[in-house]
């Protein structure tokens, strides 16, 4: 879907000293808007607090869920996911190709914020976006094993690992070849991020969504999703 170019336009090919500034820029850029803290933001605004002293710490819609408010997680959720969506776009709009690049800064910049002390979010809602910009199917199968697995499970965790585990097993479905080592070392990145959650799907004390609040309160040092 997206190959690499050959920096040449019409008769003349780019100096070599240019060439590698959309690809850098795409990183960056991607970076910096994945790295918007939404939930710290969000919950700062409308007065619930420092997020980071909330929970988990984490700053992800489920932490912001925490709160008692509804609706802030829910906005969290989508402007998290929003952010992974626009710096695919705007990379394709600017530069043509480079959107990998774009996507994954995104995620890295939600998962390691700089001015964060590289302490962020696991990345769930912001590679939906990613996904999505890249190829809507992508984006549609991500999103229909999501909440579906979230519906029938109510474990948070799971149903978005196995979301984002599903992206580069789509985009192989898809024939979207080039697509699948970038999807791969996004989808590892969640997986990471949630070595805590698996450590305790192993054990059987992951929490549930609306569970016994004694359980959930018990693993508060390590949140369940986002």
């Amino acid at each position: 879907m997206f190959r690499l170019k050959l920096a040449v336009e019409g008769d003349w090919t780019l100096p070599t000293e240019i060439i590698w500034i959309p690809p850098a820029a795409a990183l960056l850029i991607g970076y910096l808007l994945g790295a918007i803290p939404f939930g710290i933001v969000l919950t700062r605004m409308t007065g619930a607090g420092d997020l980071r002293q909330i929970g988990s710490g984490n700053i992800g819609a489920t932490n912001v869920l925490r709160t008692g408010r509804k609706g802030l997680a829910a906005a969290t959720l989508l402007l998290d996911l929003a952010k992974g969506l626009c710096a695919v776009l705007l990379i394709g709009w600017l530069w043509p190709g480079e959107q990998p690049l774009a996507a994954a800064g995104a995620l890295i910049g939600h998962c390691y914020p700089v001015w964060l002390r590289f302490r962020g979010g696991k990345g769930v809602a912001t590679l939906m976006g990613v996904a999505l910009g890249l190829g809507w199917p992508l984006g549609l199968v991500f999103a229909t094993l999501w909440l579906g697995l979230l519906a029938a499970t109510r474990v948070s965790s799971l149903a978005g690992m196995a979301a984002a585990i599903s992206t580069p097993v789509t985009a192989a479905i898809l024939g979207d070849f080039d697509l699948v080592p970038l999807l791969l070392a996004l989808a590892a990145i969640v997986l990471w991020k949630h070595r805590a959650n698996i450590a305790r799907l192993v054990d059987g004390t992951e929490p549930r969504i609306g569970g016994d609040k004694g359980a959930t309160a018990e693993v508060a040092g390590e949140d369940a999703g986002g």
